[in-house]
């Protein structure tokens, strides 16, 4: 009897342990949009609908604490329809306990700024024009609006201002470990398709870089998987959330420390794990049959 007692303690003690590592799972993605069908000229479809829709399914078993999608969340943003697939894939998530939170990218401005704008804050009210911050198991998610081209000169300001004093905050608290910022436009890419966006570094990357809290700075915009390392920090470009496949440059612009991983569908899974970020990329098999962790690092 004494045995059966100890063994059940056990699991339960093993069960909550269990649970609570599961709990401090952040995800991350970013470009779950259709393919346009002017993309489709230039770049090659790959049922990329499909794996958006496994993307999140495998969220499911991955039960983060909360999902963040870096931009480019449907191919239209004004258009209605356009949000159907999508709505769905975020409703199984928050049945299932899973947050999701969202920043801006150009396809949700596209064509019509304040009817996009309209329609992706019906869905994520959470959002806030200067930026805002989710706090996840002493990991500070900080969420910035990078379509320059679409604010005004007070709007980049307000937002400047936030994110410097946002970021110095988070400096001097001690129940913050580690900051991440995420935006849509990567400050760095070798994507032959889009260019790195001058702007992003201006206004996010100086904070970043003299943060000593800054450990990751996520964005997308290039449909690609790509990782720098910039005076210490570590640049993580997470753009195979659905879109169109994009080519680089085989002569690097800017040195990719993950060269030789080039998966066409990914998300990025991070952990703390006390004074260290693992951060794990979950890569869809090209035979669709599933997601496997293909790439792995820690950040001290």
């Amino acid at each position: 009897m004494a045995r059966f007692i100890c063994i059940v303690v056990f699991s339960l003690i093993t069960g909550c342990a269990f649970a609570q590592e599961k709990k401090q799972n952040i995800a991350f993605a970013s470009d779950t949009q259709q393919p346009m069908w002017v993309e489709k000229i230039r770049l090659k479809s790959n049922h990329n609908q499909k794996a958006t829709e496994m993307i999140f399914k495998d969220l499911l078993t991955v039960h983060p604490s909360g999902f963040f999608i870096l931009g480019d969340l449907v191919s239209l943003g004004y258009k209605n329809n356009k949000w159907t697939a999508i709505d769905a894939c975020i409703k199984r998530c928050t049945q299932d306990s899973i947050p999701v939170y969202a920043t801006l990218g150009n396809h949700e401005l596209m064509f019509n700024t304040k009817k996009g704008t309209a329609n992706f804050r019906s869905r994520f009210p959470m959002y806030n024009p200067v930026g805002y911050t989710e706090i996840i198991d002493s990991v500070a998610v900080v969420l910035v609006n990078s379509n320059f081209s679409k604010m005004t000169t007070a709007e980049i300001l307000a937002q400047d201002n936030w994110y410097n004093a946002t970021v110095k905050k988070f400096d001097k608290d001690d129940a913050i470990k580690f900051i991440i910022v995420g935006c849509h436009h990567s400050p760095y890419t070798n994507s032959k398709i889009v260019k790195p966006s001058m702007e992003v570094r201006q206004n996010f990357v100086p904070a970043f870089i003299n943060s000593k809290k800054g450990m990751l700075f996520l964005s997308g915009h290039s449909h690609n998987f790509e990782r720098f390392n910039m005076q210490g920090k570590y640049f993580l470009v997470i753009g195979g959330g659905g879109g169109l496949h994009q080519p680089l440059h085989t002569s690097e612009i800017t040195h990719d420390l993950s060269a030789d991983y080039k998966p066409m569908f990914h998300y990025l899974v991070v952990r703390r794990f006390g004074d260290t970020l693992q951060v794990v990329s979950r890569q869809l098999k090209p035979d669709f049959s599933g997601f496997e962790n293909k790439l792995a690092f820690s950040v001290p």
